[in-house]
């Protein structure tokens, strides 16, 4: 069975998202990001080289990213109508996988993943 973990940077990154989100958007939508979130890591830990995935080993080698938008769901009540964090790992060993960082999409990712 796939897993991940998450390092410290990307456990301090996701509460702060949804913190942000909550004070920003409100309960409600900080439920939905998470739901989205939760999904794209499930869907990163089960297919690391997934096809919407991008190889970022200019950062760190074997580094990957993942636009969370390509979790979005259909449900219009569920759905996350702009997401904007991507998310940077790598695979530690077969079948684990180290979340590394969720940065906003207009963050840029050389001045915080590998630093």
């Amino acid at each position: 069975m796939a897993r991940y973990r998450l390092s410290e940077p990307a456990k301090s990154d996701l509460s702060t998202v949804l913190r942000a989100s909550e004070v920003m958007h409100g309960v409600n939508a900080r439920t939905r990001y998470r739901a989205l979130l939760s999904a794209a890591l499930r869907r990163i830990s089960s297919g690391p080289l997934g096809h919407s995935t991008v190889d970022r080993s200019e950062l760190i080698p074997g580094v990957r990213s993942f636009h969370i938008r390509h979790c979005r769901t259909s449900s219009d009540e569920a759905r996350v109508a702009d997401p904007v964090h991507v998310i940077f790992y790598r695979v530690v060993e077969p079948g684990l996988v180290e979340i590394l960082r969720l940065l906003h999409k207009r963050m840029e990712p050389s001045r915080h993943v590998g630093n």
